[in-house]
């Protein structure tokens, strides 16, 4: 017969860690809140600066494929929503930007519809249409 343990396992203490954590957020300062978010933020962007190319491509691809599952789940409403905050947020940087930074806009757009058109037609003409 196995020897009973003793003390909490490991994911009790896990699970009492974590309502530990949550309780000291509940009550912390708008300071120390800005803090450990500040840490959180440096964590990430040295975790990122050290990550190798295969890394962050890996990490690139699984956020691609859960904003595909999160969209591909979403009702007509929340995909409205989504795309109405998305015309604001386009609004809102267009009111903030310069003449010289809405003429550099101008130029990249219309650019990218010139090699987007050559590409369509180099394409139609290698499939021979």
């Amino acid at each position: 017969m196995p020897k009973r343990k003793r003390g909490i396992t490991g994911d009790v203490a896990s699970r009492r860690e974590a309502i530990r954590k949550r309780e000291r957020r509940v009550v912390e300062t708008e300071e120390e809140r800005s803090r450990r978010l500040s840490t959180m933020a440096q964590r990430g962007q040295d975790r990122r600066a050290e990550e190798t190319e295969e890394q962050r491509n890996s990490r690139l691809s699984d956020m691609a494929q859960r904003g595909q599952e999160r969209r591909a789940e979403e009702t007509e409403e929340q995909r409205n929503r989504r795309l109405a905050v998305m015309g604001q947020r386009s609004q809102q940087r267009r009111a903030v930007e310069t003449e010289e930074q809405r003429k550099e806009n101008a130029f990249w757009g219309e650019r990218n519809v010139y090699v987007s058109d050559n590409i369509c037609k180099k394409n139609k003409s290698e499939a021979g249409i």
